[in-house]
């Protein structure tokens, strides 16, 4: 009964889950070639007219992106826009408008130090991305809002550097799975791939399988929560032979993973989880 009920929640959510954009794709290690890069340049001074200028650097976006080198020697990365804050019936106020930021863990390849969205800065205003905060004048802070008689702009505080990117990096692009074509004989391999990992309605995440010629698993998952990657270890059944078996270590636990590929089209792996004596259940959906 239960594999049934998942089996159907499934088909219900297989069109729903969003795909990462190409902010997202920005992962550390391509922040840190943003100083070296052609397609970057560093300023003191980011006016409203360089974010529109600049606003669509990025495919299928229409903000301004930006890398800071905070003053912890943290990369984080920023979709900004100028606009006006309205504060009484006529007047309004010019602001710089943080789409989305986030500031990765140093040395991490995708883990979150802080991040946050929607976040309105104006004059003044000073914003420490380290710790995800706008802060006060005693504070440290990486950016800070400038409006005064040179005009209205964002600028780099203390030892923090602030670059612009002028030109989408191809490192940073998306890379295309081969679609998987499932034969009238299963195969281990079928198993291999990207999957959107949804565990108990309470965790979600991204789980890279690999499959040896033995039915070893190996792979990793990266949290959904803050970009914390964790290994992945496990075994393919024989019988059947679309079964398995899989293990997410984490710091101070483990968490044990047991589903079934679909047959028709691998499209979804569906199954129990068992994590520090509580069983619950999960689907994973492929990524292609």
């Amino acid at each position: 009964m239960l594999r049934s009920n998942l089996t159907l929640g499934i088909l219900l959510l297989l069109p729903a889950f969003a795909r990462a954009d190409a902010f997202d794709n920005y992962i550390n290690a391509i922040l840190a070639k943003i100083p070296d890069s052609k397609s970057a340049e560093k300023i003191a001074k980011l006016t409203p007219e360089l974010m529109v200028q600049h606003s669509r650097a990025l495919p299928g976006i229409n903000a301004a992106f930006i890398v800071v080198k905070t003053n912890e020697n943290r990369y984080a990365r920023l979709l900004v826009q100028p606009a006006r804050q309205k504060i009484s019936g006529t007047d309004s106020v010019p602001i710089v408008f943080v789409e989305r930021y986030l500031t990765y863990r140093e040395g991490a390849e995708r883990t979150t130090h802080a991040s946050g969205q929607n976040v309105r800065l104006f004059g003044d205003f000073r914003f420490n991305l380290d710790i995800g905060q706008v802060v006060p004048a005693n504070v440290s802070a990486d950016l800070r809002i400038v409006d005064g008689k040179d005009g209205f702009y964002m600028e780099p505080v203390g030892k923090a550097e602030l670059y612009v990117v002028t030109k989408h990096l191809p490192e940073a692009n998306s890379i295309k799975a081969t679609k998987l074509v499932v034969g009238e004989k299963f195969e281990q391999r079928y198993f291999n791939g990207q999957y959107k990992l949804y565990d108990d309605g309470r965790r979600t995440g991204m789980l890279h399988l690999k499959v040896a010629d033995n039915g070893e698993v190996s792979g990793h998952y990266y949290s959904d929560k803050d970009g914390q990657k964790y290994e992945v270890s496990g075994k393919v059944g024989n019988t059947p032979p679309h079964q398995i078996s899989f293990i997410i270590t984490y710091p101070r636990t483990a968490q044990t993973f047991n589903g079934h590929l679909f047959t028709g089209d691998g499209r979804a792996i569906t199954g129990t989880s068992r994590l520090q004596g509580n069983e619950t259940g999960f689907y994973a959906l492929r990524v292609e």
